[in-house]
C-alpha cells in the first residue's frame, strides 16, 4: 500500500510538471533572444538560432537547430524582411509552433528605407514618420512625401541592380557555424513569395504579433507588407518596449500559469529601457552634430532616437560587395564632409573600411547591431545598446 502511494504521488508530480511546463521557444537573433530571455527569465529559457557572428541576412540552419524549430511551440523573428533564410524553414519545419512577427508588434515605430547610400538626400529621420498610434501602429504606412522606398534597393550609386537573394560576396565574413550555404533555406528578398502566400490579415494572436503556423506567410491584398520599412527597429530601446509587450501577451497566451511571471517581467524591462533610453541619450548628446559612415544602413532607429544622424553607408546590400565607383563615391563622401569616422561590422569583412578611409583624416570604429560578442541571454540588449554607444561616442569625439 506504502509503494502504491509512493507510486501514486509520484504519477501526480510528474502529471503536475507537464500541465505546468512552459513552452518551448525559439527565437531568430540575439537581441530578440536576449528580449525574450527577459521576459521568461524566472520561467524557462528560449533557444537561438543565429549565433556568434552570423548575419540574418544569410545564415543556414544546423541540424540541432532545425529540430527545435520542429519541436518549438513558439517562433520569435522579426519577419521575412530581415531574416530571410528562417522563411522556408518557418513555413516547412516549425509546422507545430506560433510564430510571431515582431515587425507586427503593436506600437512600434516604423522608419522607411533611407534611398541610397547618401542619405542627406533623402533622409527621413526627421519626415514623414510612420504614425505612432496608441496601442498600436498604422499598418497602412502611408509613404513619406509621396515616395516610393523599393526594398530591392535599386538605388546603388552605380545603377546596378543587387538582388537581395544573397549572391556570393568576395571577401565576405562567414561564421564557421552556418554550414556551406543558406541557399536551400532562402527566398528572393526582394519579390519572392511563397506559393501558398502570406495573408497578413489574419487575426492577430495576443498582443497582435503572434499568428497560427497553419496560415501562410506572404503579403497579400489587405494585409501588412512592411517590405518598404527597416526592420532592425530593436535599436531603439523604445521600440523595444513595444517588442517586449507583444512577447509577454504571446507567451501569456500560450503558457498562462505564468502569465503574472511574464508580465512583471515585462513591466521591470520596461522601467530598465526607460532608464538605458535616459543614459545613452546624455551619453551621446556632446557627439550629435559629427558626421559618420556606416558600413550599411542599420542604425536609422538608433539614429533617430539618440538625435544622430550617418551621412551614408558603404553598402545598400550588405550581401553584394560594393564595386570600385562605390567605394570612391564614398571616399569623396568622406573627404566632402569630413566624416569623423568610418564604422564596420563584425558580420562582414573589415577590409573595405581601410580602402574606404585610405588618404582620408577619418578614423574608424565598429558598430554591431546583433551583439556578436557578447553573451547571450536578457542583460544582451543592454550591453549591446551601451557598447554601441561608447562605439560612438568614442569614434565621434573630438581627438584634442
Amino acid at each position: 500500500m506504502v509503494r502504491r502511494l509512493a507510486l501514486s504521488a509520484s504519477l501526480l508530480l510528474a502529471t503536475a510538471g507537464i500541465a505546468n511546463a512552459a513552452p518551448n521557444v525559439v527565437v531568430s537573433i540575439k537581441p530578440l533572444h536576449s528580449l525574450v530571455a527577459a521576459v521568461m527569465e524566472g520561467v524557462s529559457e528560449p533557444s537561438l538560432i543565429v549565433t556568434g557572428a552570423g548575419s540574418p541576412h544569410n545564415y543556414a540552419l544546423k541540424p540541432s537547430q532545425a529540430a527545435a524549430l520542429e519541436e518549438a511551440d513558439l517562433i520569435f523573428w522579426m519577419g521575412h524582411e530581415l531574416e530571410t533564410f528562417l522563411e522556408r524553414p518557418v513555413e516547412t519545419i516549425g509546422t507545430g509552433a506560433t510564430v510571431v512577427s515582431l515587425i507586427d508588434a503593436p506600437g512600434l515605430k516604423l522608419l522607411p528605407f533611407r534611398e541610397g547610400g547618401a542619405f542627406e538626400a533623402h533622409d527621413h529621420a526627421h519626415e514623414g514618420r510612420a504614425a505612432e498610434a496608441a496601442g498600436g501602429h498604422d499598418h497602412a504606412h502611408e509613404e513619406a512625401a509621396g515616395e516610393t522606398h523599393d526594398h530591392t534597393h535599386e538605388a546603388e550609386a552605380g545603377g546596378e541592380h543587387h538582388d537581395h537573394a544573397h549572391e556570393a560576396a568576395a571577401g565576405h565574413s562567414h561564421d564557421d557555424d552556418h554550414g556551406a550555404s543558406a541557399s536551400e533555406a532562402t527566398h528572393d528578398h526582394a519579390h519572392e513569395e511563397p506559393a501558398a502566400g502570406h495573408d497578413h490579415a489574419h487575426e492577430e494572436a495576443a498582443a497582435g504579433a503572434g499568428h497560427n503556423h497553419d496560415r501562410s506567410h506572404g503579403a497579400s491584398e489587405g494585409g501588412h507588407d512592411h517590405g518598404d520599412f527597416d526592420p532592425h527597429v530593436w535599436l531603439d530601446p523604445q521600440n523595444a518596449k513595444a517588442l517586449a509587450a507583444a512577447i509577454g501577451s504571446a507567451l501569456a497566451a500560450a503558457d498562462p500559469e505564468n502569465a503574472e511571471r511574464y508580465a512583471a517581467n515585462t513591466a521591470t524591462l520596461d522601467q530598465r529601457l526607460d532608464a538605458l533610453t535616459a543614459e545613452v541619450e546624455a551619453q551621446l548628446e556632446p557627439v550629435k552634430d559629427r558626421g559618420f559612415i556606416v558600413f550599411h544602413d542599420a542604425y536609422h532607429y538608433f539614429e533617430d532616437r539618440f538625435g544622430l544622424e550617418a551621412a551614408g553607408s558603404i553598402t545598400i546590400n550588405p550581401e553584394t560587395p560594393p564595386g570600385a565607383e562605390r567605394v570612391t563615391e564614398i571616399q569623396a563622401r568622406v573627404r566632402e564632409l569630413g566624416a569623423t569616422c568610418v564604422f564596420a561590422e563584425p558580420q562582414f569583412e573589415p577590409r573595405i573600411i581601410s580602402v574606404v578611409t585610405e588618404g582620408t583624416e577619418a578614423r574608424t570604429g565598429e558598430l554591431d547591431p546583433l551583439g556578436a560578442a557578447i553573451a547571450d541571454g536578457p542583460e544582451l540588449y543592454f550591453e549591446l545598446i551601451e557598447t554601441m554607444a561608447a562605439s560612438m561616442r568614442e569614434c565621434l569625439a573630438d581627438p584634442s
